[in-house]
């Protein structure tokens, strides 16, 4: 069900040699992680202040990351509730939000990654960050587009969805100021038969421990009619520093027999011997449980196994009133790691298409 990925490498357009980086410290080891990983069990109930809600914006994609002074930095995408949902792919934005607990409540602070004009590769849109520090820097990966900037009422602007790219904002503090570049940092491949020709977004990255660095990020082929294309797939890239440049690696990952669009929204990390990730099971392909949350693990970042227990959330949120309410999404997963083990999993929701929310779910670590 998962190809194997070699080690022949490919490589691609990046925006490195701008910064330079220490790469120092290696990921923490020495927490235990046993190989029958339930993360069902360390799900806790969810206070009703881990919540970021607003008015005015859809929210989506949490991404957090503390500072050395204790205060916690959210960062999420929005966009306007007038624009409609689907303007997710249009006019999204990457905001700030700061807090004193990881739980929340999160303050709004300011936009990070605001539109900087259509000419830009990343000029109209910003969505699915994923922050990290690294050796005294704040990295902000993210997708990014430009198109004709015209929303579409019901389902995708497809100018905008197949312009979308990889790239990385740096900064010296979670408050920035951020530098962006003129230039993706994961972009799609020339060869119109590669698996990511057409597309590519949702990036997730961390540290490996020999220092490097292995990202896995969702792509989407020309195989299939435009203009959705397809199959819709994951890839690996590797590089010697957070800004690249990214070798792309051979083949795919959390693959599904008979299935076109498995799983996308990746989280990787790694603990203990060998790497995680969490993806969106699009179907119920890997935890026969419809729609969900999947678990999966690798001891080397390329050859990717359904775990043990594969499940980790099903579409419900458990609050800490007793409450256990069904939602209709529950996606983009992120997880705030402190001292090598998740200690919070962000995630997006909504009950229904009028309403969207960022949750900020407690996990069990003893």
């Amino acid at each position: 069900m998962i190809k194997r990925i070699n080690t022949f490498t490919i490589f691609c357009l990046a925006a490195a040699g701008i910064f330079s980086c220490a790469v120092g410290q290696k990921p923490e080891t020495n927490t235990p992680v046993s190989a029958d990983l339930d993360f069902t069990q360390l799900i806790q109930p969810v206070p009703t202040r881990a919540v970021l809600k607003d008015s005015l914006y859809y929210t989506w994609c949490g991404t957090m990351v503390a500072d050395s002074k204790g205060t916690y930095h959210l960062f999420y995408s929005r966009f306007k509730r007038e624009l409609g949902f689907s303007a997710w792919v249009t006019h999204s934005e990457v905001a700030h939000a700061v807090a004193d607990n990881p739980l929340g409540p999160y303050t709004f602070k300011d936009v990070t990654l605001p539109p900087r004009g259509r000419e830009y590769w990343d000029g109209l849109c910003t969505h699915n960050p994923t922050v990290h520090e690294f050796d005294g820097k704040y990295y902000l990966y993210y997708m990014g587009n430009t198109g004709d900037g015209k929303v579409t009422p019901k389902g995708l602007n497809f100018v905008h969805r197949n312009n979308q790219r990889i790239g990385v904002a740096v900064a010296d503090s979670p408050d920035g100021p951020w530098k962006r570049f003129d230039s993706p940092l994961i972009d799609v491949s020339p060869d119109s038969t590669a698996d990511d020709a057409l597309v590519v977004n949702n990036p997730s990255i961390t540290r490996k421990p020999d220092g490097g660095f292995l990202m896995v990020y969702k792509a989407v082929g020309k195989k299939k009619p435009a203009p959705f294309g397809g199959p819709v797939v994951h890839k690996v890239a590797i590089s010697d520093s957070p800004l690249g440049p990214f070798r792309k690696q051979p083949g795919t990952v959390f693959e599904a027999k008979g299935s076109d669009f498995p799983a996308e929204d990746p989280f990787i990390w790694y603990q203990s011997g060998r790497y995680w990730a969490i993806v969106k099971d699009m179907h119920g392909a890997f935890t026969r449980a419809g729609q969900s949350l999947a678990l999966f693990q690798s001891a080397d970042g390329l050859d990717w196994q359904l775990a043990k227990h594969p499940l980790v959330s099903k579409l419900e949120i458990k609050w800490a009133d007793g409450r256990v309410e069904k939602v209709a999404h529950l996606e983009r997963p992120q997880l705030w790691l402190k001292d090598g083990k998740p200690q919070v999993l962000f995630l997006a929701s909504d009950v229904d298409p009028s309403q969207s929310f960022n949750v900020h779910i407690p996990l069990k670590t003893n």
